[in-house]
């Protein structure tokens, strides 16, 4: 048996050593892609999120002050179709 424990301990470190080079390259690997797609996405010209996001919040504040204008419009076209027109006294005309 005493033979055998040097055996299974260079066996240990080997794989030990695998597992290491393994999360290296996995890292590697990882860092590879991300960078592919950054050049990638850079070459679409997106728009980052917080833009997009301070557009978003612009379009929603002019949607609503549209519609409260709106809204404004149609009472004051309410009112002026519902109030009777006003009789207006004729300019009396200069004497020469």
């Amino acid at each position: 048996m005493q033979s055998q424990k040097p055996f299974f301990d260079d066996l240990a470190r080997v794989a030990s050593g695998a597992l290491g080079a393994l999360s290296g390259l996995r890292a590697e690997m990882e860092a590879m892609i991300r960078q592919q797609f950054e050049r990638f996405t850079a070459s679409l010209d997106m728009v980052p999120k917080e833009e997009f996001e301070v557009v978003r919040a612009m379009a929603i504040k002019a949607r609503e002050e549209n519609e409260a204008l709106a809204a404004r419009v149609a009472a004051l076209e309410a009112a002026f179709v519902a109030a009777p027109p006003a009789k207006t006294k004729a300019a009396p005309k200069p004497k020469a």
